[in-house]
């Protein structure tokens, strides 16, 4: 009777580890039909850059002397052949200053006897440093102004997409002082020298804004996206929907004529978050499937256990051995 019920437990742990194995559970694929649209994609190179001006000169004036009056500030726009400033040499300063002792009638015979050099702005552009005040004295090496005919955005692009970026390419230029206030503009000169920093080869782009904004200021800093390519009605299906293809490419699943997935092979573009761009392979409009794999229980038909009944009894036909060898003992 013990062992009957031992062969019971038994039979009934093993019916259990069965259930519990045929119930789990298998990779079971669901499909759902997305129509692919048409919508807009951009490809660009983003980098950073700094405002710069485009050409700048440095005013120095032609002789030692004094600085009598200046004409022009920081942010003055000037024309060519402009007198900006007016500088006294040496030795008319002190004609003045002992004129000037004597009284204004002696002062003024003499400024106008003896006239003051002008500081003339070699070019048109915009004053954006004023380095010296009235009465200061200078030499031919002091920098009294410093001239840019134009304020743009040098940009530094890594080597390996240098050689995606060409002239008159479009460009934004978001400042970091402005950040809500993008400018438009387009790319006018590659660079040809490279700069290495850190191991890291960069070269410089010229950036040209369309229209100069008035906060534009020398020295800030600016974050650039290049327009590599853009096109209006590119064909856009879920990234969810690109399949792995022959021979390393991309494949879609779409619905055969029984309604199950088939795979087409495609070529894919450009990415625009959660959109792929289809070159090749499918028309706007047209299903893709994108195939979810979901869990299903397996269901065996036959247990693997075979009961084969109540055990026998100590004696019977599958204890004839055991019961041999303990009547040889009793002999």
């Amino acid at each position: 009777m013990r062992r009957w019920i031992i062969a019971a437990v038994l039979a009934a742990g093993l019916g259990a580890a069965w259930f519990l194995s045929r119930g789990a559970g298998a990779d079971a694929e669901s499909s759902r039909g997305v129509a692919a649209t048409v919508g807009r994609v951009e490809e660009s190179v983003e980098t950073t850059g700094e405002v710069v001006p485009l050409n700048r000169v440095e005013m120095k004036p032609p002789i030692s002397g004094r600085i009598e009056k200046l004409l022009v500030d920081e942010g003055s726009f000037v024309k060519a052949g402009q007198i900006v400033a007016w500088l006294s040499s040496a030795d008319r300063a002190a004609i003045l200053d002992a004129a000037r002792a004597k009284g204004p009638e002696e002062l003024a015979r003499w400024e106008d006897t003896y006239k003051a050099t002008p500081i003339v702005a070699p070019m048109s552009g915009t004053i954006i440093l004023r380095n010296v005040v009235v009465g200061q004295t200078v030499d031919g090496g002091t920098v009294l102004f410093a001239l840019a005919d134009k304020l743009i955005v040098l940009a530094r692009v890594d080597e390996t997409d240098i050689g995606r970026v060409k002239p008159d390419m479009a460009a934004r230029i978001i400042l970091d002082a402005y950040p809500d206030s993008p400018i438009e503009g387009k790319v006018s000169t590659l660079l040809f020298e490279g700069k290495n920093v850190s191991n890291v080869i960069t070269y410089g782009v010229k950036v040209e804004p369309k229209e100069v904004p008035p906060f534009f200021r020398s020295q800030m800093t600016a974050n650039i996206k290049l327009l590599v390519r853009s096109r209006e009605d590119a064909v856009l299906v879920p990234l969810a929907a690109i399949n792995a293809g022959r021979r390393g490419g991309k494949r879609v699943m779409v619905p055969g004529p029984d309604g199950k997935p088939v795979p087409r092979e495609v070529k894919t573009g450009s990415e625009m978050g959660d959109k792929v761009e289809i070159l090749e392979g499918l028309e706007a409009g047209e299903t893709v499937l994108i195939v979810r794999r979901r869990y299903s229980p397996q269901r065996a038909n036959s247990s693997p256990l075979v009961m084969g009944g109540r055990p026998k009894e100590k004696g019977g036909g599958q204890d004839s051995g055991r019961g041999r060898r303990g009547g040889g003992g009793g002999n």
